[in-house]
């Protein structure tokens, strides 16, 4: 078993090591000046049943800083094992979306098609930390369906399931 200090100027291997979790993939929406737009991330976390909040991290270099920075609304879709294409576009894409591709949800949070568990939420604060801003909300309205998980681990995507007898 190798240890090792964080390092201070190289990030790979310390983003290795945080990569032996794995986590589902989301893509949190939301409305802004420029219009809807989405972002994918695997920083999605529950914090509290009572009241019922969850927060995620966005990264201060984002180019989608100006809207989810600001929002009051979000919505969150945990991606289904079929949502990689969904993943990749908001990861790299294009993170616009047309009218075709969302309706309206809560306070204008653009919702998407392809989610296992989807959480409409209203920001309750926003806290800074280190390189990024994590963005707590309150969920005020969810949905989930039995579906098959995409989860991101070392580097790679792939399906995870469960059966029930």
């Amino acid at each position: 078993m190798d240890s090792a200090e964080p390092p201070q100027n190289d990030t790979r291997p310390l983003r290795a090591a945080l990569g032996g979790f794995a986590t589902g993939v989301c893509i949190v929406t939301a409305d802004g000046p420029g219009g809807p737009l989405g972002i994918t991330v695997n920083s999605f976390t529950s914090v509290s049943l009572e009241p019922p909040t969850v927060l995620w991290s966005l990264g201060r270099r984002s180019d989608r800083w100006p809207t989810f920075s600001t929002a009051e609304h979000f919505a969150v879709h945990v991606l289904d094992s079929d949502g990689l294409d969904l993943c990749q576009r908001f990861a790299w894409g294009d993170p616009k979306l047309k009218p075709e591709d969302y309706e309206p949800g809560l306070g204008g949070a653009p919702l998407i098609g392809g989610w296992v568990s989807r959480f409409e939420c209203e920001v309750s604060r926003r806290v800074e930390a280190g390189d990024h801003l994590l963005i707590f909300g309150v969920v005020r309205r969810f949905a989930t369906r039995p579906a098959d998980a995409l989860v991101f681990y070392r580097g790679d995507y792939g399906p995870v399931s469960r059966t029930t007898p």
